[in-house]
């Protein structure tokens, strides 16, 4: 006889059970499964980012406005992996009053429009992110104590023309030192130069330029930035340091990336102060970007061979050619000189590339 047999009263036997009484244990994770499907928070507050402070975002909400207030706020969990930098426009959600004790969430950022960034040296391939937004950068150097870095200002001035963001040159101290042969080297560049002494500091027309311009601070640590910052901006408050009479180096006085509102007497602008630096890794700009930034130079570099580099030795070279017919004139003679120069320094960044 087969067990298969009186199959219906083995159905009579398990009638009293049903499976939808069975517990299970609990998802481990959550009490249901994760959802790739994000809120679409629709109510989000778009702000600008101030500063950052150990995974605390300052944030302006409602700039220019009669309700203008900041706000601190925490990224969310799915921005873990995005850098979010001071001049960025964050997306807030949570409690977005700015009373004591309250906490927003940053969960989405507003599209950049300028990047400006740097990589720990020239074969590192790993950016650094510095700021966001901003459209210019003034370099700020020192005429002399400490000496100024020609190559240094080249790298900025690189990393400036990469991101587009327009440079401006501050030069520092020049009641020591006489910075004419140093600005010499920078003559052809389509670049903005203010000087200023400990008597004669240029505040008012340095900050015309900032107005309505979001303006990143950068240069080396020393040179007297940080006392800038403060003259155009009194509220800031930045700590000023001293250089080291026997390293010849100035002491970081400056900590963090913060941005600082400008009031002039045409307008306001915003100032963005970063940390002094001593070198500016160019291991992520594209040379393409430097000759974009050179106009007319582009437009003759078109009828170069393709991979032309530009440089002094380059064969074939429209630039070269035109130059030495005389077509480019003094100015365009002197500009293409300073292109070359800034190409040179990208040139001798790919020479000290692994596998060179």
């Amino acid at each position: 006889m087969s067990w298969l047999d009186d199959t219906d009263d083995l159905d009579d036997d398990f009638e009293d059970y049903d499976e939808s009484s069975i517990r299970t244990r609990p998802n481990p994770k959550a009490n249901r499964p994760r959802t790739k499907r994000r809120p679409a928070h629709e109510d989000a507050q778009l702000g600008r980012i101030l500063g950052v402070d150990r995974g605390r975002y300052t944030v302006l909400l409602d700039e220019d406005t009669d309700d203008e207030h900041v706000v601190s706020a925490v990224r969310a969990r799915e921005l873990r992996r995005m850098p979010i930098v001071t001049g960025d426009q964050a997306r807030v959600v949570g409690d977005t009053s700015g009373d004591d004790g309250t906490l927003s969430r940053i969960i989405g950022i507003a599209d950049r429009t300028s990047l400006l960034r740097r990589s720990a040296d020239d074969t590192d391939q790993v950016e650094r992110v510095i700021v966001a937004n901003a459209d210019q950068m003034l370099v700020v150097v020192a005429a002399a104590d400490p000496e100024p870095r020609a190559r240094l200002v080249d790298r900025y001035l690189v990393a400036a023309l990469d991101a587009g963001i327009r440079p401006l040159l501050v030069v520092t101290k020049t009641d020591i030192a006489d910075p004419t042969e140093f600005l010499a080297h920078f003559d052809g560049l389509d670049l903005r130069v203010f000087t200023s002494a400990r008597d004669e500091m240029p505040v008012d027309e340095i900050g015309a330029a900032l107005v309505g311009h979001s303006t990143v601070f950068v240069g080396h640590s020393g040179v007297g930035k940080s006392t800038l910052v403060n003259a155009l901006v009194p509220s800031a408050l930045r700590a000023t340091g001293h250089v080291n009479q026997v390293t010849g180096r100035g002491r970081h006085t400056s900590s963090s990336t913060v941005s600082l509102r400008y009031h002039g007497q045409k307008g306001t602008g915003w100032v963005i102060d970063t940390p002094g630096v001593r070198s500016f890794g160019l291991g992520h700009v594209d040379p393409a970007n430097i000759l974009a930034a050179f106009t007319e130079l582009a437009l003759i570099a078109e009828d170069c061979p393709r991979g032309c580099t530009h440089l002094a030795d380059a064969p074939d070279c429209a630039l070269i050619e035109a130059a030495e017919r005389g077509e480019l004139g003094d100015t365009g003679r002197a500009r293409l000189d300073s292109l070359q120069r800034l190409l040179q320094t990208f040139a001798d960044k790919a020479e000290q590339s692994p596998g060179r």
